[in-house]
């Protein structure tokens, strides 16, 4: 019995990490921290790759700026900075349908 119990723990521990296997995006930095509109910026995080994140954005209290990107790999994600008005911005990330603002801030300069 609790070899059974045991045999079926293991199996269901196996199938949630390969079913949840895959972790979600996350941005953990931004180099440089500031530039100006149509400069090089450079998103570093996790899980950042193509099959995971469709889209970069720069992101104000009311509107989510698109970025274009220049590079991606699961690692990072070298876009160019949006034309938009000087300021402090969230750096934000598209996934699916969803963007995600994450606690990293870039600042366009003018």
């Amino acid at each position: 019995m609790r070899l059974r119990l045991l045999l079926l723990t293991v199996t269901a521990l196996l199938t949630a990490s390969l079913t949840w296997g895959q972790a979600s995006p996350r941005v953990t930095g931004v180099e440089p921290s500031s530039g100006k509109a149509d400069s090089d910026v450079t998103v570093t995080g996790e899980n950042l790759g193509k099959e995971s994140v469709s889209n970069v954005f720069l992101s104000d209290d009311a509107t989510d700026y698109k970025a274009t990107v220049v590079e991606q790999t699961a690692a990072k994600v070298v876009a160019k900075v949006p034309k938009v008005k000087a300021g402090s911005y969230n750096v934000s990330i598209q996934v699916g349908n969803n963007i995600f603002i994450q606690p990293v801030r870039f600042t366009v300069q003018e």
